[in-house]
């Protein structure tokens, strides 16, 4: 089944409702200048009170390996998911080490690096895969690293997400709903999907006809492509 993450978490409400609604993941933000912004003790606070069984993922934009693993290790997190380092979102953070981290590291790519029509778009450093347990690729850019609520084109990437995901295990976002997952799935079928906007009533808030809806149309979709 298509493992599915349901990002930008700030309250404990939405948190459950996600997982009863059947996420298998939660993402939580740690970056100031989103608007699903979660501080490290609220996020702290709300982990606490979620199931073992539910992946809690922090998301983190240009901050040192050394700080991600801090916040991971206080929060109690089970993953990390990090944009470059250097604030290049066309870069690949191929030093990114996470010393003393032992959740699993989910590296962020811009889908353009993806959709140019080259194959070989994408080259994927030994240190990075070694240590990186998915990618993500994600129609956000260097001012705005995800949450932009926009698609980006699925068929002309699906040449490489295959590639690449015989590599390491391919993550989807970027604009995701309901009414568009399907589609997602049956032409990249990606070990993950992502999503945000998609299921919210406004930023940080979430809809819960829409998280719902959600996964019962990755499910449906996972039933289509069995």
């Amino acid at each position: 089944m298509t493992w599915i993450k349901i990002c930008g978490m700030t309250n404990l409400e939405d948190a459950l409702l996600a997982v009863d609604a059947g996420a298998d993941a939660l993402g939580f933000v740690f970056y100031e200048k989103s608007p699903r912004n979660v501080t490290v003790e609220a996020a702290r606070e709300i982990v606490k009170k979620l199931p073992m069984s539910v992946e809690k993922v922090g998301v983190f934009v240009s901050e040192p390996d050394s700080q991600v693993a801090r916040i991971a290790d206080r929060v109690g997190l089970s993953a990390a998911q990090v944009y470059p380092l250097n604030g290049d979102h066309d870069a690949l953070p191929a030093d990114f080490a996470l010393t003393g981290f032992l959740g699993r590291l989910f590296v962020a790519i811009p889908s353009g690096r993806i959709t140019s029509g080259d194959r070989f778009a994408v080259t994927f450093p030994r240190e990075l895969l070694s240590r990186a347990s998915a990618v993500l690729i994600d129609s956000g850019s260097s001012r705005r690293p995800g949450g932009t609520g926009r698609a980006f084109d699925w068929s002309n990437a699906a040449d490489n997400v295959k590639v690449i995901s015989e590599i390491v295990p391919i993550m989807i976002a970027g604009g995701l709903t309901a009414e568009n997952v399907g589609e997602a799935i049956g032409t990249l079928r990606p070990w993950g999907v992502d999503v945000v906007s998609g299921v919210e009533a406004r930023p940080g808030k979430k809809d819960p006809e829409k998280v719902r809806a959600f996964v019962k149309a990755v499910r449906a979709a996972d039933r289509k492509v069995s």
